[in-house]
């Protein structure tokens, strides 16, 4: 018999925020037939129970300000494992298009002449619903700024400033170490009395929560122990009643 011939394909997928029930059913049919998965820290493990027992699975999670599997690496497991195994799936917390690095991972699969896929996932901050706190709402909020809070130099983007200028809702995503920058930056504007939540966990079962005032971010932190993976929501719509 002829040797199967392997095409080599890469899928960039959405895990979601952390519930396994919050994928796409599109997700949910690739996983199905995975050859390899490469996934990261936020991709809930259980999502690996879809996969077929022949499906090799690979760690290459970036734990936050810690120990984390180089790009560089990850671009030559997914070489690698397209050439030899055929269907690798690369699964990524939240949307892979929003501070993920899956379009850094699709034009390095399409430079090696691999056939590459995106399916989206449902970002962490959408999951800020289940603590009642819409992105946009009639009337109060227009928009929504997505921020990262840690650029490639570390620093809090400069952005913030520009966003505290409307009355959108801002979202800071990988913000929890620059709480106290972030607070300053409102206050110092006369902005420090503005709703603020911040969200760990979001999705899960073990979820936590605190809402204050923008001003008072590190010791909301503080008295619910909030860490990473969190995000940070400002705007009105963090008051509005549930």
């Amino acid at each position: 018999m002829p040797d199967t011939v392997i095409i080599p394909e890469l899928f960039i997928v959405g895990a979601g925020p952390g519930d396994p029930e919050l994928i796409t059913v599109k997700a949910y049919k690739i996983l199905q037939s995975a050859s390899v998965v490469l996934y990261d820290n936020l991709a809930n493990k259980q999502l690996l129970d879809i996969t077929p027992k022949d499906c090799t699975h690979i760690y290459v999670g970036k734990q936050p300000y810690g120990k984390y599997t180089p790009q560089e690496e990850i671009h030559e497991l997914i070489k690698h494992f397209a050439f030899t195994k055929g269907k690798v799936v690369r699964l990524k917390g939240g949307d892979p298009f929003i501070f993920g690095r899956g379009f850094e991972e699709i034009l390095y699969a399409r430079e090696q002449g691999i056939k590459t896929h995106f399916v989206p996932g449902i970002t962490s901050m959408q999951a800020s619903g289940f603590e009642d706190i819409p992105l946009t709402h009639r009337a109060i909020s227009e928009g929504v700024w997505i921020i990262t809070g840690t650029k490639k130099d570390g620093t809090l983007s400069a952005d913030l400033k520009l966003a505290m200028q409307s009355n959108a809702t801002v979202v800071i995503y990988m913000g929890m170490k620059q709480l106290a920058t972030i607070a300053t930056t409102y206050t110092e504007a006369g902005n420090g009395r503005i709703p603020a939540a911040i969200i760990q966990h979001a999705s899960l079962p073990h979820q936590k929560s605190v809402k204050g005032l923008v001003k008072d971010l590190v010791n909301m932190a503080e008295s619910k122990q909030l860490t990473f993976p969190s995000i940070i929501i400002i705007g009105q719509v963090v008051n509005l009643p549930g």
